[in-house]
């Protein structure tokens, strides 16, 4: 039942689209993302990964959070456009600071970080007064309040604690999802049920662009990087394997699992499960397209250089990370994992030492030939054959 100042505010169901201003929401986790690819190339070390890590993780609940917000509500309402725009603002500061967050912005970034969340999750459920989503709000409210400690206190100490208090604190909200958003007097959330307004196909194809845009983060690198220099035939190449890997990445992401994610929800007896599992897929997939973007601009600055570890870790790393987050995307919509993703990912893995000795160049040919059999193998195994229905696990 939705009454009082909801009523005006909600979306309907007949607004299954993605509206413009979701739209013009992810268009900031461009530059976000572009940010975190400068923190990772800087900083290129475990602790780097690990620390690049923590803020992905962060802005992810961000998108995350803002997107239930507006599944909720109208994104078509002046009132719900004009509370949008401060998130918005906020995920500039937010990937304005990202580079220094490990350093003296580290109270900015936090900060911001929980006026965005907190504040948004405040007006969600003033304004959802009388609807069952106000519950899924306090939930994420109460869990979000129960981490901003450690954001705090992790922005007030040495790098090194900073980064396990703020691992800790975005860890805690991944585990939570996972277990319902268990919540004093409210409970969990039933195992069976989304909280939600938007209809599952809205939910899919919001996702669905949420990837388009991440892919952004390559494209932009790899045209950035190869301007930046001379047009010869080693840089020239560099930059035209760095297009093919991320024409790929989306081929083998869209094929069936990928535009199947509504069907999924909808068949699920628990949609809960596969939402969660999507939600843990596309982090992965996501963070693995941070590294891939890192990757493309050393191959295309140094195509022909010494291939350092750290160089190799994120050339074949990147695909390797997204072949694992597809693998899961495809188990939460089908129940099950193709064997060329996972021989795929194995054997990304497996070639990191031995392609020490050659170039930078040779070693992303090597990781784009992989994800190209992939490719194939998805196209051979279901051309001529109809389409599979989702079958979510059980």
């Amino acid at each position: 039942m939705t009454t009082g100042r909801a009523s005006k505010l909600l979306r309907r169901p007949e607004q299954a689209r993605t509206a413009f201003l979701e739209l013009f929401f992810d268009l900031v986790f461009v530059l976000v993302f572009f940010q975190l690819s400068r923190q990772l190339l800087e900083q290129l070390s475990w602790a780097g990964a690990f620390q690049t890590l923590v803020l992905l993780f962060a802005v992810l609940h961000l998108w995350g959070a803002t997107t239930r917000l507006l599944d909720a509500f109208d994104p078509r309402h002046p009132l719900v456009q004009l509370l949008t725009m401060p998130i918005m603002f906020g995920a500039l500061v937010l990937a304005a600071a990202a580079p220094e967050a490990f350093g003296q912005r580290g109270l900015v970034f936090a900060g911001a970080y929980l006026t965005i969340r907190l504040g948004g999750l405040a007006i969600a459920i003033y304004f959802l007064h009388g609807h069952e989503a106000q519950a899924s709000a306090v939930r994420l409210f109460f869990w979000v309040g129960l981490s901003a400690p450690a954001w705090i206190a992790g922005a007030l100490l040495p790098e090194a604690v900073r980064a396990a208090l703020w691992m800790t604190a975005a860890t805690v909200e991944f585990a939570a999802l996972a277990l319902g958003f268990p919540t004093p007097t409210l409970g969990r959330h039933g195992p069976r049920r989304l909280e939600i307004v938007a209809s599952e196909e809205h939910i899919g194809e919001r996702y669905q662009q949420f990837f388009i845009v991440a892919l952004g983060e390559p494209i932009l690198v790899t045209g950035l990087t190869f301007a930046t220099g001379e047009f010869g035939l080693d840089r020239s190449t560099a930059t035209l394997l760095a297009f093919a890997t991320t024409a790929l990445l989306w081929r083998i992401y869209i094929h069936r699992a990928g535009a199947l994610l509504a069907g999924a929800i909808s068949a699920s007896r628990d949609p809960l499960r596969v939402a969660v599992l999507t939600f843990y897929a596309h982090v992965i997939m996501v963070a693995a397209i941070v590294a891939v973007a890192v990757g493309d601009e050393l191959v295309i600055t140094h195509p022909l250089g010494d291939s350092e570890p750290a160089w190799i870790a994120v050339i074949l790393g990147g695909p390797a990370l997204f072949l694992a987050g597809r693998a899961l995307f495809e188990y939460a919509v089908f129940g099950r994992v193709s064997l060329a993703r996972v021989i795929g990912a194995l054997a990304l893995v497996a070639l990191t030492p031995v392609v020490r000795p050659v170039p930078p160049l040779a070693v992303a040919t090597v990781a784009a030939l992989i994800l190209a059999c992939v490719g194939v193998a998805d196209e051979v195994r279901t051309r001529g054959r109809p389409s599979e229905p989702p079958s979510p696990p059980r």
